[in-house]
């Protein structure tokens, strides 16, 4: 038999009840009986209530089975066309819809969804956080490098990371101006700053320039160089001041060194002005001058310095203020009191502590990109971009709870000797700071 015919026979009888006289019809043509239409059971004849019987016992089985599946079907078109045998076949079939999923769904909490809408906006917000400090970066970079001194590049650095697996970064501020070379400056301030220790803490440690060390190819007779030669020479053999001084405080001092930055007088004030548009807040200090106590200090004027006029003067008053780049490093390079260089190296502590700590302003995140892009900007380093922008934020919670500084040599702790071209320099014990640096850098 056509299984479309068979399909068509068990959907008739399923719902015998409920056919029309045309589709009763149909069906008995179909299963060679005579079914009719009788409200009345007890008339049937016997062949006729059997059959009904099977039709009830079909239809409750179907009904039951509807409990469970919900069947839909198309109407069932009244015209019927002849096949090549002659026989009636419908034109149309009702169609069954798949069994629906009557278990209830399952929903979320809704304090689920509101957690993972937190989290979706928070990190929206730090991606766009970091855009902008990337964008403030460029911008900042871009607005450095129209500051930047004539040939300004990366020089050669062998840098080496310490075994404690902190980051050690060396900088040097030279005495180099605008209309000079590399080769013709010296490193007026020497500084090692550690960062990602143990301890979460900045750390900070200068070296006196006069310090007398050995260089090696230089020294003659030991330990008879002062430190801040050692940039020069380097630099006229091959622009390698900075790795040069890398070496000498190694060799002298055992401190292994991963970068450098070197910032000159034009450099450090650009940087200062683009990261406090306002000024940095300092307490000005000067030790005694002849024995006594001042309220203000001339200074000389290094940034106005020129050749025609080689002693510009500025006057800085002692106690609370602000100062702009200018000024700041005309205070962090003077040397004239009862101090001396003893006294400028902890002046330049004090403005690296105050520019440090002045960054934990919020308003910093931008303002701070930006001078971190000036940075890079104008001097020259090896420390690349990326570092600098993964590491500038936990750089300044750090530096903003404090920042661990220490002078090489201990204020007085030296005898006065003459390096080998009858300077006068310090002599110190290397044994003894080679023991305090390992303690305090690791």
């Amino acid at each position: 038999m056509d299984p479309r015919i068979k399909l068509r026979i068990e959907y008739l009888k399923a719902n015998l009840k409920y056919l029309n006289d045309n589709e009763l019809a149909e069906y008995n043509r179909l299963t060679g009986q005579s079914l009719s239409h009788d409200p009345k059971p007890n008339a049937r004849t016997s062949h006729e209530q059997a059959v009904w019987s099977d039709v009830d016992t079909d239809y409750n089985q179907t009904a039951s089975r509807d409990n469970v599946y919900h069947n839909s079907y198309d109407d069932i078109e009244n015209n019927h066309h002849q096949n090549s045998k002659g026989q009636a076949l419908s034109a149309g079939f009702r169609k069954q819809l798949k069994p629906k999923n009557t278990a209830p769904k399952s929903k979320k909490p809704k304090k689920q969804r509101k957690k993972a809408s937190f989290w979706k906006k928070v990190r929206r917000v730090i991606v766009l956080i970091l855009l902008l400090m990337i964008g403030f970066f460029i911008w900042g970079y871009y607005r450095g490098k129209t500051n930047a001194p004539d040939g300004l590049k990366t020089e050669k650095f062998a840098g080496e990371k310490p075994s404690s697996g902190a980051t050690n970064i060396l900088i040097l501020g030279t005495d180099q101006r605008d209309f000079q070379t590399t080769g013709d400056a010296r490193s007026d301030s020497i500084m090692v700053m550690q960062i990602n220790n143990k301890d979460n803490k900045v750390k900070l440690v200068s070296f006196m320039r006069d310090t007398l060390v050995y260089q090696p190819g230089v020294s003659q007779y030991g330990a008879d160089t002062k430190l801040n030669v050692a940039y020069n020479i380097g630099e006229q053999e091959g622009n390698e001041g900075a790795d040069y001084m890398r070496e000498v405080l190694k060799q002298n001092f055992d401190i292994n060194i991963q970068y450098y930055a070197l910032v000159n007088f034009n450099s450090f004030a650009t940087v200062i002005d683009s990261l406090y548009p306002f000024g940095v807040k300092i307490d000005a200090q000067f030790s005694t001058i002849d024995g006594k106590k001042v309220d203000s200090v001339d200074v000389p004027d290094d940034l106005n310095w020129t050749p025609t006029h080689q002693n510009p003067i500025q006057t800085i008053k002692v106690g609370k203020q602000r100062m702009d780049g200018r000024t700041l490093l005309n205070y962090a390079r003077f040397r004239k009191d009862d101090e001396g260089d003893y006294g400028r190296t902890k002046r330049q502590q004090q403005v690296m502590q105050a520019i440090m700590s002045g960054v934990k302003n919020p308003l910093t995140l931008f303002t701070g990109s930006a001078a971190l892009g000036t940075i890079k900007g104008v001097t020259s380093t090896n420390v690349s971009n990326i570092f600098m922008l993964t590491h500038a934020p936990s750089l300044a919670m750090d530096a903003s709870k404090g920042i661990t500084s220490y002078t090489v040599p201990e204020n007085g702790d030296w005898i006065d000797a003459y390096d080998q071209y009858g300077g006068l320099g310090l002599q110190i014990d290397f044994t003894k700071y080679q023991a305090k640096l390992k303690d305090l850098l690791g």
